[in-house]
């Protein structure tokens, strides 16, 4: 007899953790990880930098361990954090966010995102509208909180969704419609139309809107633009964001999540029971680095650009198809002109054929809609430039 609950196994099953036979199901990235390990490929499939961030905000948790703030920290968060998070959407954004009552520091924005969908599904019949591909913890967090997830999908060229499907897919049933904006893993930035087409139907049948902006300060086309700052929007709005990304320091798992003081406190009634508090030397650092001079922003977006330039560049020598980001960490590319129509057979031959290691896009996309993504790989830009030098000529030369 298997020692998961049968109601967990149904849950589990239906977010595709689990195998057929019951075991809990490898992920692709999990499996691509640990070939690159076996065959010395460089890994592009995870979207973590092999850089440290800036020295203030690590300097910062050094002190902040050398004065011993390594116990519990408030359940909220640090007190100067939430400030200083408070201070950051006043400062890009224009967004009035009370640190008292408004917000919340989280386990990354995992958690926050997983907190949320737990404290605000209601009922088996709710439904949660996502665009798809889709980041992969979606789809398993929606199931744990027992909703329905309803997807719109993002097709090629330019990954924006039709406006017709979306107005289709969100109806009474819709509690939350979760956007991921800059979007991973396509790298789209959603058009004004897109955002207040979501905000227009989210007031029509009452819906919570939960954004999650992690990308924010890495968009390529112009300033980021939370949907919060929309008129109207804030009052239904929970901006989810971290520090991972920013500050390259994704191994901290420090995120927020901010919004109307009600919705805050029925999300702080579930956080207080996942981790209750986590990273307490590290929450003060983010807190610096929240508060780096603007030029610290400015200067990760551009060097992020620069190694897309290579990566794409690279890539599209080598004979793929290149979609382009608007932001985030991931480029885009079709492996069809070279024999790679089935994605994840390609990517599962590519450390041995070329030295590099990719995520097929179907690993972002509900069993049904395979097809639609067929052939199309993500890497990941967000290594040393050496590396992704040494990635591209190792794809240049490689034989498809």
């Amino acid at each position: 007899m298997s020692a998961i609950p049968g109601a967990w196994r149904r849950t589990a099953a239906g977010a595709g953790l689990l195998s057929p036979d019951g075991v809990v199901a490898p992920t692709i990235f999990a499996e691509m990880s640990a070939s690159a390990v076996r065959t010395g490929a460089i890994n592009l499939g995870q979207g973590f930098p092999d850089e440290d961030g800036p020295d203030e905000v690590l300097e910062a948790a050094r002190d902040a361990i050398s004065r011993g703030m390594n116990q519990y920290p408030p359940g909220r968060g640090n007190p100067d954090l939430l400030a200083a998070i408070s201070e950051h959407q006043r400062r890009f954004y224009g967004l009035d966010v009370d640190p008292e009552t408004a917000v919340i520091v989280t386990a990354g924005a995992t958690e926050a995102l997983t907190a949320t969908l737990l404290a605000l599904i209601d009922s088996p019949d709710d439904e949660v509208v996502v665009f798809e591909p889709y980041y992969d913890s979606y789809a398993a967090a929606v199931a744990l909180a027992g909703a329905r997830l309803r997807t719109v999908p993002l097709r090629r060229p330019d990954f924006q969704p039709d406006l017709e499907v979306l107005a289709a897919s969100v109806t009474d049933r819709t509690r939350i419609i979760l956007v991921n904006d800059p979007h991973n893993p396509t790298g789209v930035v959603f058009s004004p139309e897109v955002q207040a087409e979501v905000l227009r139907l989210a007031e029509k049948h009452d819906a919570v809107i939960v954004t999650d902006e992690v990308y924010e300060h890495l968009t390529f086309a112009g300033a980021h633009v939370p949907l919060a700052t929309l008129p109207g929007a804030a009052e239904r709005t929970l901006t989810i964001s971290s520090a991972g990304k920013t500050f390259s320091a994704t191994g901290w798992k420090i995120g927020w999540v901010h919004g109307p003081a009600d919705l805050i406190t029925a999300v702080l009634t579930v956080k207080q029971y996942l981790t209750f508090a986590n990273g307490s030397p590290f929450q003060p650092a983010i807190a610096v680095g929240l508060r780096l001079p603007d030029a610290f922003f400015a200067d990760a977006t551009a060097a992020l650009v620069h190694k897309h330039e290579l990566l794409g560049t690279g890539l599209q020598a080598a004979g793929f198809e290149i979609l382009p980001p608007q932001g985030g960490y991931f480029t885009v590319a079709d492996a069809s002109p070279l024999g790679g129509s089935d994605a994840a057979d390609f990517c599962r031959a590519l450390p041995e054929r070329a030295g590099v290691v990719a995520i097929p896009l179907s690993a972002f996309v509900s069993p049904e809609h395979q097809g639609d993504y067929a052939g199309l790989v993500r890497f990941a830009a967000c290594k040393r430039i050496e590396v992704l030098e040494e990635a591209v000529a190792r794809l240049a030369a490689a034989s498809f």
